[in-house]
């Protein structure tokens, strides 16, 4: 197989494929992304950006643009037969504050993100072609050849497959992904105009009498931040068939509130799906790795899948990059696998304790608390850490000698904070360094911060970073 080809070929336009694009393309890695469909998904299916989510965007320059497109969630509104019943809060409340700037989930419709998305790879001089079905993949020990569905062949030295859990090249490499459906009831999904609701609510249409329960639910239409639109939902008895057409969306309306056909001006996006879980086998086979919804598809309720999605990218794309261009150990990709699998599994337990009604939305699902403390990446040499934050944690938000950390962070570099500490005696030029006091959140000693905003390696005062863990990560 020919060596002079792309760096990374990406199969797959949502979130994950054009999240990965945008690191890799600031790291000047030559990557690609192909979609199958004629464009960007036009519909809102996951809608919520999680806090840590909005860090990661932050980070790749398009936390602006996220939270002009989008608005805080509204309060639940329960009706009854055309009466309003009372509110209904299905999150717990979080403050922000300067540890987590980003407190709470942010509302953005998912084409509206992938749009923004899309205009930042562009900006960044990344790539996107449309209509090009991948059908076939062969790898060897020096790359990865693609073979589309226009006859053409594509080669890359690596292959990232983000194509949803339907993944065309999940399937063509033989990876099972073992799973089982949390609802057997489907659902329908739509994105709608409608007259008649306000918008100062996301509004839950019961039936029956008594106590208002999930199941008792039939109907919700949540105003879609930033948009005239509602999502409408609801489920159906197992084993119905669902009608998507407009009239059948206007009809599953009026049969479950007190709205008319007629209110429903207009039916912009339908789809109907059984809420499951599933996970991949493996997220790695040679050359090939699987992210997103190719790796694990999540029930929507918690909206955990698109977030777990983005951080799948952003996981993989800085060590794509240190393997492609900083001239680390290719066995640091192994990691990605190592650290990602066992947190989609985690998230797959949670969002199905959600869909039962198990789990309330708020701190469980914000993941900020998600960490990679056993991971062979973080390495925690203090032997008494005066502070919460060990390696493997997400290095929080704070202000460090006027020097905001976010702000530090921001980039594709690594940073060490210094916080009443010595610098080690030699450090990497690519290094950022921020020196400071104890922290009221770190506490004292060395922290160095990976290029995804997880503390890696810390120290005490002095202490020298291992020259094999350098090399490892490609600062070596």
């Amino acid at each position: 197989m020919k060596t002079d080809v792309m760096d990374v070929l990406i199969v797959g336009a949502g979130p994950t494929g054009l999240a990965l694009g945008i690191d890799l393309a600031r790291r000047g890695v030559d990557a690609l992304v192909v979609e199958k469909a004629d464009g960007l998904f036009p519909g809102s299916r996951g809608k919520g950006l999680q806090p840590r989510t909005r860090e990661v965007f932050d980070d790749l320059g398009v936390i602006d643009a996220i939270q002009a497109a989008g608005g805080e969630y509204p309060v639940g509104m329960i009706w009854r037969d055309g009466e309003r019943l009372g509110e209904y809060h299905m999150a717990d409340p979080m403050e922000a504050d300067e540890s987590a700037p980003y407190a709470s989930s942010w509302m953005v419709p998912q084409w509206r993100t992938q749009e923004i998305l899309y205009a930042r790879l562009t900006e960044l001089g990344g790539r996107v072609e449309f209509g090009r079905e991948v059908t076939g993949i062969a790898q060897d020990a020096d790359g990865v050849r693609v073979r589309c569905a226009d006859g053409t062949e594509l080669g890359a030295r690596y292959a990232v497959a983000a194509d949803g859990g339907r993944s065309a090249v999940r399937r063509a490499l033989g990876v099972a992904m073992a799973g089982r459906t949390v609802d057997p009831k489907p659902m329908l999904v739509a994105d709608v105009r409608i007259t008649g609701l306000d918008r100062d609510n996301w509004h839950f249409f019961a039936t029956g009498q008594g106590p208002v329960t999930k199941d008792s639910v039939v109907l919700a239409a949540c105003p879609l931040a930033g948009t005239e639109d509602f999502q409408v939902y609801a489920d159906f008895p197992a084993g119905t068939e669902v009608d998507l057409s407009p009239d059948g969306v206007r009809k599953a309306v009026a049969d479950r509130s007190h709205l008319t056909a007629e209110d429903v001006t207009e039916v912009r996006w339908a789809s109907d799906f059984r809420p499951r879980e599933a996970l991949a086998d493996r997220f790695r086979d040679g050359r090939v790795f699987l992210a997103g919804d190719a790796a694990h598809v999540h029930s929507p309720a918690g909206g955990q899948g698109l977030n777990t999605s983005v951080q799948d990218a952003y996981n993989l794309g800085w060590k794509l990059g240190a393997v492609l261009r900083e001239g680390a150990d290719a066995s640091l990709l192994d990691t990605y696998e190592e650290e990602r699998r066992p947190v989609a599994a985690d998230m797959l337990g949670l969002t199905s304790g959600v869909h039962r009604g198990e789990v309330r939305r708020g701190e469980a699902t914000s993941q900020l608390g998600l960490n990679y403390r056993e991971s062979s990446l973080a390495q925690e040499t203090r032997t008494s850490p005066d502070g919460p934050v060990l390696a493997g944690d997400r290095a929080p938000d704070g202000t460090v000698a006027g020097v905001r950390l976010f702000d530090a962070f921001r980039g594709p570099h690594w940073t060490l904070l210094a916080l009443d500490a010595e610098l080690p005696g030699a450090l990497p030029g690519a290094v950022r360094v921020v020196r400071g006091p104890a922290h009221r959140t770190y506490g004292t000693g060395l922290f160095l911060v990976r290029p995804d905003g997880y503390v890696g390696w810390s120290g005490a005062s002095g202490a020298a970073v291992p020259v094999a863990y350098l090399g490892r990560v490609g600062l070596g």
